[in-house]
């Protein structure tokens, strides 16, 4: 996608959350949210707060811009895996990469997050002179600090929290126990970061944790917390069944580019 030639001959798209269209469509389930509770009086008409697990911060990022447009959203709570980058950032100002360590939630393994640079646009006033210098600054130095009240500013906006994979299994094994709802790591991951703000007396009226995949997507990591496995839905169980179709390419964009040529000819 970087490589603008290609992607204006082959009019190619991303659908992944680099993409605004995508940032659009997860703002409205945030709205409708807050329109269904406010219509069950569940939080006595108190703004809902929404606990994200995330690594490319898109979909806490949606939540963040439904508010700006007037939603009643209170509190904001990110939940990170042991890849704490975004946690680390809301604690300090500073925006260090370090190294990616796997974890029980592979989809938060992330140093980079995609959708970060969008926030920043927002914490910086959209000074995009300041936004593009602090980016080049974490592309060739590996990190960036803000200022002390551009920090304040961001812990007004979110609260942030890690969770390790032990913690991660406990909150996944307890929410099973007490309520018989099975979820997935990384849906327990946010969970740990909404229990922690609540606990902590951020977070009053109605407070939502978004389950973002599906617990038999990581069967092996809920039969580890849980001693169970999860039911494979059938949509899903057709796909995996299907053949896995797999080329190995060399590390060259001329490979790549060919390849792709090669690929999209024959369709």
């Amino acid at each position: 996608f970087a490589d603008q030639e290609l992607r204006e001959e082959l009019n190619l798209s991303a659908v992944n959350s680099i993409n605004w269209a995508r940032i659009m469509m997860q703002m409205v389930y945030y709205i409708a949210a807050c329109v269904e509770l406010q219509k069950r009086d569940l939080n006595k008409k108190q703004p809902a707060s929404f606990s994200v697990p995330t690594g490319n911060f898109g979909n806490v990022f949606a939540a963040f811009a439904a508010r700006k447009m007037g939603a009643p959203i209170d509190k904001l709570v990110i939940g990170t895996n042991r890849n704490d980058i975004i946690t680390r950032f809301f604690e300090s100002g500073e925006m260090k990469m370090g190294s990616v360590e796997p974890s029980i939630s592979p989809s938060m393994d992330i140093q980079i997050s995609s959708n970060f640079e969008r926030y920043l646009c927002e914490l910086l006033d959209r000074d995009f002179d300041a936004l593009s210098s602090l980016m080049e600054q974490f592309k060739t130095e590996r990190h960036f600090s803000v200022s002390d009240a551009h920090l304040k500013t961001a812990q007004n906006d979110f609260l942030a929290y890690r969770c390790d994979d032990e913690k991660t299994g406990l909150v996944m094994r307890a929410c099973l126990e007490e309520t018989s709802v099975m979820i997935d790591p990384h849906t327990a991951v946010g969970m740990h970061a909404m229990q922690t703000a609540v606990k902590e007396g951020h977070v009053h009226g109605s407070a939502v944790v978004l389950a973002c995949a599906h617990p038999a997507k990581f069967g092996d990591a809920v039969v580890s917390a849980t001693g169970q496995e999860p039911q494979m839905p059938d949509r899903l169980g057709v796909v995996m069944d299907k053949t896995e179709h797999v080329a190995t390419l060399p590390n060259d964009e001329t490979a790549i580019r060919e390849f792709i040529h090669k690929k999209l000819n024959k369709a």
